[in-house]
């Protein structure tokens, strides 16, 4: 079983930054991590995914030269560092937890935190 919580989230100007971190327990560093992100209205969407010794990462088209994934599993902490907010990128963010191959889809993953909302202000 593992426990996930994210943090990191809030309102911030168009162009600026934030950081989101994802704290896990149990052998949460034997499991893929993923960014996921939904807005009102809209299906949950893929954002970034990382394999568990972080050597692999991945990202959509929207996130790519923007968002950077990466992990500290002495910390059990996956972050998720977002750069050029744009006001699209307002979602409320999840990050997930999977054993599984199929890290690009809601579908693939075993395990959800609570979530964390961005705002990005025009």
């Amino acid at each position: 079983q593992v426990q996930l919580v994210e943090s990191g989230g809030g309102l911030v100007q168009a162009g600026g930054s934030l950081r989101l971190s994802c704290a896990g327990s149990g052998r949460f560093s034997n499991y893929v991590t993923g960014w996921f992100r939904q807005a009102p209205g809209k299906e949950r969407e893929f954002v970034a995914a990382i394999s568990w010794s972080g050597d692999s990462t991945y990202y959509a088209d929207s996130a790519k030269g923007r968002f950077t994934i990466s992990r500290d599993n002495a910390k059990n902490t996956v972050y998720l560092q977002m750069n050029s907010l744009k006001p699209e990128d307002t979602a409320v963010y999840y990050c997930a937890a999977t054993y599984g191959r199929r890290w690009y889809t809601p579908r693939g993953y075993d395990y959800w935190g609570q979530g964390t909302q961005v705002t990005v202000s025009s």
